[in-house]
């Protein structure tokens, strides 16, 4: 059994054999109670939301930028002593949610909906010691929109028509203004990727080849949330240290070590023999191994998270709706819930995630059932079936299996499918250039509103529209619902275009896999985020 010890002196974990600069000494010269060490399946690919959205980038930028506001966090109704984020609407409230000023001192959200002012926060710097402004707001949203990154879907979703639009109206005064009423423009402000950065460091490290600092912020970090990055050394580890110049409540773990693991079994072993406080992305039989765990265990909390096989519609027969309904009756939903996944997670009734406001079921009509695909296939002119393939992720442990079965289950429908392996990295390039009629996606929409959600993956115009879905009248419904303060009205267009989209099936439905935390026994101060992330800075020794 490797020990914490050994882990950290020897930096052996996962084929490395060696540890990054300076990590020695600062690793054993930290008290254990203060050191969270995690074993996860990867380094972040990015340390910069604008180039990567990787789960190590998902899991650390919360840690090294702060955002304008956040959700204020409500006891996880099912889950004893875990919090989560309040995400119920409340007209009565600036902005019509519970929020909580991070960046932003306070705010007023223009009763039209076409604008925001916020008041922010003072004596607040960064970690290079650089104060915090309104100029820093206005670049990091002036950056958006030169780098064209996953900025350039914010400031669409925000409504921001161009870089005018975010003015500084006096050292800590900003303000957006819209063009449209934007009824999630306060929220949205709160999204994983959209972290405000010090601007005076980056313009510092910006070159002529590289305006934005793309290069440093790949591998740097120039922010104003609680943790400063100490080392980083891809395919090795990063560490993470406290800053003690924080404005606000300084977190319990003074260092924070992500160690690159790539065997999920080795961090399982990691985490049973306390050498680890976390172990990330394990198999559904390894999380269900640890309910005999003396020193670790796992908090399952429902989730955004969604597991789906996107089925392109550029590739015949794929273009035909019975064709895609069928597909959907022969998945088997509760079969690879109760075997595959092991029982962590429930099978998928809707197209966002089943918590969200404004989410309905109500049209899901999916079930397995072999005899209504055979008859949709008839419909559509498919009654001896066809062939296609289907592209799964190597990486991922629970995608085979399903594929599998899912690939054993449209034999009995005439659909023979040639199963893809494809190595992670392959994986998302094909997802994202959309290059095979059927692959898997496991994905969650970080903002919790119907509209959020529904343009992320559905509207004809979006960078996630893997499916090559478009239909014009979703894409109004979508549209009417980001366009107006009238909750009744945006949820009865989210509703009818939830129904159009159930019809049109771009996907096929499997599961709603929920999150489920690995982390020792002595750890708690969890919470729950819509972007499924760890966030250092609630974590504690219990």
């Amino acid at each position: 059994m490797i020990s914490r010890r050994s882990l950290l002196k020897a930096g052996v974990v996962g084929g490395a054999t060696a540890v990054a600069p300076g990590f020695i000494g600062s690793a054993l010269a930290q008290d254990r109670a203060k050191t969270l060490v995690i074993a996860a399946p990867a380094t972040p690919l990015s340390l910069d939301v604008e180039n990567s959205l990787s789960l190590g980038t998902i899991d650390t930028v919360a840690a090294f930028y702060d955002y304008l506001i956040e959700f204020g966090k409500v006891p996880d109704p099912k889950v004893p002593g875990v919090m989560r984020e309040d995400l119920a609407p409340n007209a009565s409230l600036p902005g019509g949610y519970n929020l909580k000023g991070k960046l932003a001192e306070s705010w007023e959200f223009a009763p039209d909906g076409k604008s925001v002012r916020f008041v922010l926060r003072k004596g607040v710097v960064s970690n290079w010691g650089n104060p915090f402004t309104a100029k820093d707001v206005k670049y990091t949203f002036d950056r958006k929109f030169e780098v064209k990154g996953a900025g350039s879907f914010m400031t669409s979703v925000m409504g921001l028509p161009n870089k005018d639009a975010v003015v500084v109206e006096g050292e800590h005064v900003v303000s957006f203004k819209l063009d449209s009423p934007n009824p999630i423009l306060m929220i949205v402000c709160g999204h994983l990727a959209n972290p405000i950065f010090d601007s005076v460091k980056c313009q510092e490290m910006a070159t002529a080849d590289d305006p934005w600092s793309r290069k440093f912020l790949d591998t740097n970090v120039a922010g104003f949330g609680p943790y400063s990055l100490k080392t980083i050394v891809r395919g090795q580890q990063m560490v993470a240290t406290a800053r003690p110049d924080y404005y606000d409540e300084k977190p319990f773990f003074e260092t924070v070590v992500y160690r690159e693991v790539p065997a999920s079994a080795t961090r399982l072993q990691l985490l049973n023999g306390g050498a680890v406080d976390i172990a990330q992305a394990l198999a559904p039989t390894e999380l269900k191994s640890l309910a005999a765990s003396a020193k670790a265990q796992v908090t399952s909390i429902e989730a955004s998270q969604m597991l789906w096989v996107e089925l392109n519609i550029a590739f015949k027969p794929l273009d035909n709706p019975k064709v895609r309904q069928a597909l959907n009756y022969a998945m088997p939903k509760d079969e690879i819930v109760s075997t595959i996944l092991q029982g962590f997670g429930k099978k998928q009734t809707a197209f966002m995630p089943d918590f969200y406001p404004g989410v309905t079921s109500e049209f899901y009509n999916y079930d397995f059932n072999i005899e209504k695909a055979k008859a949709l296939l008839a419909e559509a002119g498919f009654a001896e079936g066809f062939s296609t393939t289907l592209a799964y992720n190597a990486g991922d442990p629970i995608e085979e299996p399903i594929a599998i079965m899912y690939q054993t289950a449209l034999k009995k429908i005439g659909i023979t499918v040639e199963l893809k392996k494809l190595p992670a990295g392959t994986f998302f390039d094909s997802l994202v250039k959309r290059t095979e009629p059927m692959i898997f996606n496991l994905d969650a929409p970080f903002t919790p509103d119907p509209g959020f959600a529904l343009n992320l993956y559905f509207h004809s115009g979006s960078f996630l529209d893997f499916s090559n879905y478009k239909n014009e009248k979703a894409d109004a419904l979508i549209k009417q619902s980001l366009s107006t303060l009238d909750e009744k009205a945006r949820m009865a267009a989210t509703k009818e275009a939830q129904k159009i989209i159930n019809d049109d099936a771009p996907w096929a439905l499997i599961a709603n896999p929920g999150f489920h935390l690995a982390h020792g026994k002595d750890v708690g101060g969890i919470v729950y985020y819509t972007s499924n992330r760890l966030n250092f800075q609630d974590y504690k020794r219990v």
